[in-house]
C-alpha cells in the first residue's frame, strides 16, 4: 500500500470517527436530554477511548492519539450529562 495512502486512511478514520459523536453531544447539550441513552455503553467506550489513548502515546502515533482524544471529549460530555441526570432511586419505608 501506498504509504500516503495509508495515512490518509488513517486520518480519515480518525476523523470520521471523532465526527460521528459530534451530533449526539450537541443535540444532548442543546436538549439536556439523554435520557435514551446507556449510561454503561458510554463508560465502556470512554474506557476503551483512553486506551486506545495509551495505546497511541505508546507507538508514538498522532493519530491515535489525537483523534481518540477528540472523540474522549464528545463522549465524556455526554457521560457527563447522563451521571448528572440520573437521580437516584429513593427506597419507601414502611410505617
Amino acid at each position: 500500500m501506498n504509504p500516503v495512502f495509508g495515512e490518509f486512511l488513517g486520518y480519515m478514520s480518525g476523523l470520521l470517527t471523532a465526527l460521528a459523536f459530534l451530533p449526539q453531544a450537541l443535540k444532548s447539550i442543546a436538549t439536556k436530554n439523554v435520557s435514551g441513552l446507556s449510561r454503561s455503553m458510554y463508560i465502556v467506550y470512554c474506557t476503551a477511548l483512553v486506551c486506545w489513548i495509551l495505546y497511541g502515546i505508546y507507538l508514538h502515533s498522532v493519530q491515535i492519539i489525537f483523534f481518540n482524544s477528540i472523540t474522549l471529549v464528545f463522549n465524556a460530555i455526554i457521560l457527563y450529562m447522563i451521571i448528572t441526570a440520573t437521580k437516584p432511586v429513593k427506597s419507601k419505608k414502611k410505617k
